[in-house]
């Protein structure tokens, strides 16, 4: 799962969100670090629709401008929940080895 997609579906996991709402989530839940545009995020809408993990919620005018609402399905729920897992344990394995570096004497 990229980095980008792995966002979208934790921002949609609170509840439903529209275009420019998931960019805002994900620019908050990554601190800055992901920064979507709106091309990529439609893309990867499109993907994530198209993998049965994001599915079309409802859609609304507001100011003459069509907003599309998306949620995240069971399925997109439990693919981050396993990516969730996955970086867990990557992270683990990685402080364990930096810990032992540094029993060992290194410094960062």
């Amino acid at each position: 799962m990229t980095e980008q997609a792995f966002f979208i579906l934790t921002a949609l996991v609170g509840e439903p969100r529209h275009g420019y709402g998931i960019v805002g989530e994900v620019e908050e839940l990554s601190e800055g670090r992901v920064r979507l545009k709106v091309g990529t995020l439609y893309g990867a809408l499109d993907r994530l629709t198209g993998e049965g993990q994001v599915e079309l919620d409802r859609e609304e005018v507001e100011q003459g401008r069509l907003r599309r609402y998306y949620r995240i399905t069971d399925s997109g729920r439990q693919a981050v929940a396993a990516e969730a897992a996955r970086q867990a344990a990557n992270a683990r394995a990685a402080e364990l080895r930096l810990g032992a570096w540094r029993a060992q004497g290194g410094t960062a």
